[in-house]
Formats: structure tokens, sequence, C-alpha cells
């Protein structure tokens, strides 16, 4: 008779690293709360070992590549990232127009606003509707009166596009970085002179740091629209290959790199195929995304399979955690920062 239970001598015995029960307590830092992730299993082990590899990164001799994708900006996540910046943390971002759009936004005075997804008695449709006849633009529970793009506009044509319309007439087409490191100048002069109580944000935060933002679908965001009615009657123009030399430079220069990827989509993949063209590739990477890998697109894709592509080192230290990046990101920043600086 067969033992259906019976193992080969040589089986694992199991006996190391047991599933625990995470403990939560009142009064523990986001800290403490991470290393109890660590006990459980799932998506909880995925976030503690995301901290590990953030701080890992979060080191001075790694360059750190952040790419920042989807409605991070209007959702409440701008300070985490200017600060993280400000702080020497990232040397390198890689954004939307979007997320630059509405960072300069709340930069000059403008702001989003919390709201219902349904308004009462109204389906979602008939409620956007209204919001549309109102003038008001809606991000799932975040909105955004429409008159602020107006003054965004009137910002980018006083405060940054005559700057590079004059460079462009001396030299010919400026770098999308050029205009990203101009809107980070004019940002901040504005936000100082005009004494807003918000920030002065990202853009800011990146120029006075020396930090430069690569956009390479600016185009597609009403930054990239403004700027292509804004070359109909100038000579101003974007260049967007001349960002890659810049690029490619600090990712050569890099003794150990790093990649921090919020979301999907063409900064990911932008900020991952730069170490295409060296000689190495990233020695670590976290990712949070809410992408499944089955669909085979980019924004899910996992990042060992970027290790096939010479994305990632053979053994680098990566993880992905799924879940909404405005959960997961100020949990993941704080307890990384929380590790290498004990209360900073």
């Amino acid at each position: 008779m067969t033992d259906e239970h019976h193992h080969e001598p040589d089986r694992e015995t199991f006996s190391h690293d047991p599933i625990g029960h995470a403990e939560v307590r009142a009064g523990m830092t986001v800290g403490e709360l991470a290393a109890e992730y660590g006990n459980a299993g799932v998506g909880a082990a995925d976030l503690h070992e995301a901290v590990d590899v953030t701080a890992a990164m979060f080191d001075d001799d790694v360059t750190l590549f952040f790419s920042l994708a989807g409605a991070m900006v209007p959702t409440g996540m701008r300070k985490i990232v200017s600060e993280l910046i400000h702080d020497g943390y990232v040397d390198v971002l890689v954004t939307t127009g979007a997320n630059l759009t509405h960072d300069s936004i709340e930069a000059i005075g403008g702001k989003h606003h919390h709201g219902e997804v349904h308004a009462e008695g109204k389906t979602e449709r008939e409620h956007d509707e209204t919001l549309r006849d109102e003038g008001v633009d809606r991000i799932y529970n975040v909105y955004l009166p429409q008159e602020f793009f107006a003054t965004f506009e009137s910002h980018l044509r006083d405060e940054v596009f005559p700057v590079l319309e004059a460079e462009a007439e001396e030299s010919g087409p400026v770098s999308i970085e050029r205009l990203t490191r101009e809107l980070g100048r004019a940002n901040a002069e504005v936000n100082d002179r005009d004494d807003v109580a918000e920030d002065a944000g990202i853009a800011a935060a990146a120029y006075e740091n020396d930090v430069p933002i690569y956009c390479p679908a600016v185009q597609d965001s009403v930054l990239g629209l403004q700027a292509w009615m804004y070359s109909q009657t100038s000579p101003f123009s974007l260049d967007a290959l001349s960002d890659m030399t810049g690029l490619t430079d600090i990712a050569f220069e890099a003794d150990e790199a790093g990649a921090f990827v919020v979301g999907g989509g063409v900064p990911k993949n932008f900020t991952l195929q730069t170490m295409l063209v060296t000689p190495r590739a990233y020695d670590y990477a976290v990712q949070l995304t809410m992408d499944p890998k089955q669909t085979g697109g980019l924004s899910g894709a996992t990042l060992d399979e970027a290790r096939s592509w010479g994305k990632l080192e053979t053994d680098a230290e990566n993880v992905s955690v799924y879940g909404d990046a405005t959960i997961a990101l100020p949990l993941v920043v704080a307890a990384a920062r929380e590790r290498i600086g004990g209360s900073e």
C-alpha cells in the first residue's frame, strides 16, 4: 500500500521563518507597522520587502530614478515627492505632463478639492454632466474647477514660454528637460512672490536642487497642449531626443542605480529602458502598481520580466507591491525614511 503522505528524505522541513501574526497597537510608528507586515504573507510581505529595498536605494551611493505616473499630484501625494527631492533622495524624476500641470496649479495658488463620486439623487452620468455645465473636472473623488487651467495657461505664457522662446530664437528647439526646469523656476518664483499658502511643489524642488525632470510624453497633457499652441505663433519648439543625452549620462555615471516606479505607462518604461544603452542595469527596483501582468501590458509587467531585457541586474533586489499607490507610497516612503533617519 502506497503512503500518499510519504515525502522524499531531502524535502525542506519548513522549520525556518514561519508566518507570524501581525501585531498592531496604539502609538506604534509606521516603521514598526511595516516590520509587523513582515510577519505576514501576500501583499503585506511585499510591502515589508519594499521598505527594505527602498531604504537601500535611499543610500547616498545609489543614483535613484523616481518614476511617477497616474494622478498622484491631484490626489495629495505631491509633498511626499517634493520632500524626497529636497532631502536629496531623488537624482532623476520621470513623470507625466499631467502631474506637472497639477503641480504647477497648486504652486501658483490653485487647489484640488474633495467631492463625492455620486451626487445625491443623480446617476454618475448625470453628476458628470452637471459638473461639465458647472466647469468642474473630476478625477474619481477629486475635483478641480476649470478656471485654474486658465490661470495655468497665463502662468505659462507670462512666466515660462517667453524665456524659452528667446533661447529657441538663438539656438533652436529646447529640450523637454529644459522646459520642466524653467517651469520649476517660474513656479518657485511666483509661489514666493504671491505668498501662496501651498508650497511650491515638485518642479520647484527639482529646480532648486538641480534634479532633472524628464517628461517623455509631455504633449499628452494640458502643459503639452499649451506648449504646442504657443509654438504655432513663435519660434519656440521642443526637441524630445535631446533629453536622452543627459539622462543616459546620469545612468552611465551611476556606481549603483535604483528605480522607484509609481504606476506604469510611459514614465515606467522610459525609466527602465534607460539602462539598455549602458553596460549595466538597475541594482534595486520597487514598483507600486495595480496593473496585472496577465494582460501582457507594460504597466503590469513584473520587474522580474524587466530582468530578461537587461533593465535589471540578474542579482538585483526588486519587489512589486500591488495596491493603490495613494495608500502604498506614503507607507513605504515613511517606513524607509524612519529606517535610515530615525525620526526624520
